[in-house]
Protein backbone atom coordinates (compact mmCIF):
# COMPACT_ATOMS: atom_id res chain seq x y z
CA UNK A 1 0.00 0.00 0.00
CA UNK A 2 1.57 3.40 -1.42
CA UNK A 3 0.71 6.62 0.32
CA UNK A 4 1.61 8.91 -2.81
CA UNK A 5 3.67 11.30 -1.15
CA UNK A 6 4.35 13.99 -3.67
CA UNK A 7 8.08 15.61 -2.88
CA UNK A 8 7.96 18.90 -4.61
CA UNK A 9 11.61 19.51 -6.39
CA UNK A 10 10.86 22.58 -8.30
CA UNK A 11 8.40 25.58 -7.43
CA UNK A 12 9.00 28.77 -9.44
CA UNK A 13 7.69 31.70 -10.95
CA UNK A 14 9.73 33.74 -13.67
CA UNK A 15 8.63 36.67 -14.93
CA UNK A 16 10.45 36.70 -18.66
CA UNK A 17 9.01 40.36 -20.06
CA UNK A 18 6.31 42.48 -18.64
CA UNK A 19 3.84 40.47 -20.80
CA UNK A 20 4.54 36.82 -20.26
CA UNK A 21 6.25 34.26 -17.33
CA UNK A 22 7.30 30.71 -17.27
CA UNK A 23 5.81 28.65 -14.38
CA UNK A 24 7.72 25.66 -13.46
CA UNK A 25 6.11 22.85 -10.81
CA UNK A 26 7.91 19.19 -10.49
CA UNK A 27 7.27 16.90 -7.75
CA UNK A 28 8.53 13.47 -7.32
CA UNK A 29 6.05 10.73 -6.31
CA UNK A 30 6.16 7.36 -4.88
CA UNK A 31 4.71 6.18 -7.96
CA UNK A 32 3.73 6.45 -11.27
CA UNK A 33 0.81 8.63 -12.62
CA UNK A 34 -0.80 6.18 -15.08
CA UNK A 35 0.17 5.79 -17.82
CA UNK A 36 3.45 7.71 -17.46
CA UNK A 37 6.10 5.37 -16.03
CA UNK A 38 8.86 7.55 -14.43
CA UNK A 39 8.38 8.63 -10.50
CA UNK A 40 7.40 12.58 -11.80
CA UNK A 41 4.74 14.88 -11.88
CA UNK A 42 5.03 18.20 -13.44
CA UNK A 43 3.77 21.47 -15.10
CA UNK A 44 4.96 23.65 -16.86
CA UNK A 45 3.69 26.31 -18.41
CA UNK A 46 4.54 29.53 -20.61
CA UNK A 47 1.69 32.41 -20.56
CA UNK A 48 1.89 35.51 -22.87
CA UNK A 49 -0.70 38.60 -22.47
CA UNK A 50 -2.81 35.94 -19.67
CA UNK A 51 -2.73 33.03 -22.54
CA UNK A 52 -1.11 29.73 -21.77
CA UNK A 53 0.66 29.18 -24.90
CA UNK A 54 3.16 26.17 -24.29
CA UNK A 55 2.52 23.67 -21.44
CA UNK A 56 3.91 20.40 -20.34
CA UNK A 57 2.31 17.84 -18.19
CA UNK A 58 1.26 14.61 -17.45
CA UNK A 59 -1.86 14.30 -15.69
CA UNK A 60 -3.56 11.09 -15.08
CA UNK A 61 -5.20 8.96 -17.80
CA UNK A 62 -3.62 10.76 -20.19
CA UNK A 63 0.50 10.33 -19.79
CA UNK A 64 3.41 13.31 -20.86
CA UNK A 65 2.27 15.70 -23.44
CA UNK A 66 2.89 19.07 -24.40
CA UNK A 67 0.41 22.10 -26.14
CA UNK A 68 2.09 24.31 -28.16
CA UNK A 69 -0.02 26.87 -29.22
CA UNK A 70 -3.97 24.86 -29.84
CA UNK A 71 -1.84 21.43 -30.63
CA UNK A 72 -1.43 18.26 -28.33
CA UNK A 73 1.15 15.87 -28.78
CA UNK A 74 2.61 13.73 -26.72
CA UNK A 75 5.62 13.93 -25.11
CA UNK A 76 8.61 11.40 -24.84
CA UNK A 77 9.66 12.05 -21.01
CA UNK A 78 13.38 11.12 -20.04
CA UNK A 79 14.50 13.39 -17.05
CA UNK A 80 13.47 16.46 -15.11
CA UNK A 81 16.67 18.36 -16.65
CA UNK A 82 15.89 17.43 -20.46
CA UNK A 83 11.93 18.33 -19.72
CA UNK A 84 13.88 21.33 -18.73
CA UNK A 85 15.33 22.20 -21.61
CA UNK A 86 12.88 21.05 -23.83
CA UNK A 87 10.65 23.64 -22.42
CA UNK A 88 12.97 26.28 -22.35
CA UNK A 89 13.17 25.28 -26.40
CA UNK A 90 9.61 25.68 -26.72
CA UNK A 91 9.55 29.10 -25.35
CA UNK A 92 11.95 30.24 -27.65
CA UNK A 93 10.75 28.45 -30.86
CA UNK A 94 6.76 29.94 -29.67
CA UNK A 95 8.63 33.58 -29.28
CA UNK A 96 10.33 33.27 -32.35
CA UNK A 97 7.05 31.91 -34.82
CA UNK A 98 5.38 35.01 -32.99
CA UNK A 99 7.48 37.59 -33.66
CA UNK A 100 7.47 38.23 -28.85
CA UNK A 101 10.77 38.73 -27.53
Amino acid sequence: MSNMKAIPLLRRRVVLTPDSFAEVAVWQVSEPIPPSEHPFKYRLAYVVNGECVVRYDNERGKGDHLHFGATESNYAFTTPDQLMLDFNADIARWNNEHGHS
